[in-house]
């Protein structure tokens, strides 16, 4: 079956119709998806469709440009972490690409749910954006290679993606790696191993070719595995089942 590692199904786009993206989902062969948390009063909507049903994944944790938020700690990450059906924490990182600095207190948030992440012994989901030094750099401090996870909708240069691999972090590839002037991160694709590979869609946004421009959904991951497929000179069915038992590695779930 094919996994949607990273998907918002308690963004209004997607909640509003939830039993049709989860009907759509199952005719595409979509038989899994993580649910992402990005802020901690959406967390119980994404827990409770987590427990609604067995094929919906949870996590927990702050992005990282969001502002005028509580703000998590430790310890409160760890306790939503240890709840049935939560698999991982974040998604966490940096992203400077719409904030001036200074951006100590968004280094901070990040800091913080790696160490979340090692205190409740979770996988991280970590985003970057016009800051792929000092996330690395972070999480080579903090030690996010106790934990390991996803680099989630990756779209940075092949040397963040190996440094990333190298602290048993896996690479993560939305629609965006379908987009016609998307080149250089096809090429970064191509050259990654499958056995570090996961697909999803991010949704509701950044919907993969042909449905550029709609409303993103987990029924539309498998254009992104037909995509690595295409680029590795592979079988979508390789694809399908590579990333399946990827998604079973990074997360720890059977």
């Amino acid at each position: 079956m094919f996994v949607d590692s990273h998907c918002h199904l308690a963004f209004a786009e997607l909640a509003d119709d939830i039993d049709g993206v989860l009907a759509r989902m199952a005719t595409a062969g979509v038989g899994r998806v993580l649910s992402v948390c990005t802020r901690l009063d959406e967390f119980e909507r994404v827990h409770a469709l987590a427990l609604r049903d067995e094929r919906i994944y949870a996590s927990v944790g702050v992005h990282p440009d969001t502002t005028g938020i509580e703000e998590p700690t430790v310890e409160r990450l760890a306790e939503l972490a240890a709840r049935p059906r939560v698999i991982a924490i974040g998604e966490t990182g940096l992203d400077y690409y719409r904030l001036p600095e200074p951006l100590d207190w968004q280094r901070e948030r990040f800091r913080v749910h790696i160490r979340a992440a090692r205190a409740a012994g979770k996988p991280l989901i970590i985003h970057t954006r016009s800051a792929s030094a000092d996330t690395l750099r972070i999480m080579r401090e903090e030690r996010a290679d106790l934990t390991g996870g996803v680099m989630h909708c990756f779209t940075e240069g092949l040397d963040v993606a190996r440094a990333a691999i190298d602290m048993g972090f896996f690479i993560s590839f939305s629609g965006i790696v379908t987009f016609k002037n998307a080149g250089e991160l096809q090429a970064v694709a191509r050259a990654l191993p499958l056995d570090r590979l996961l697909i999803e869609t991010d949704a509701p946004y950044l919907a993969p070719v042909p449905f550029r421009g709609r409303t993103n959904e987990p029924a539309y991951v498998p254009h992104v595995a037909g995509k690595l497929a295409e680029l590795h000179g592979a079988t979508l069915p390789l694809i399908e089942a590579r990333t399946e038992e990827n998604f079973r590695l990074c997360f720890n779930v059977l």
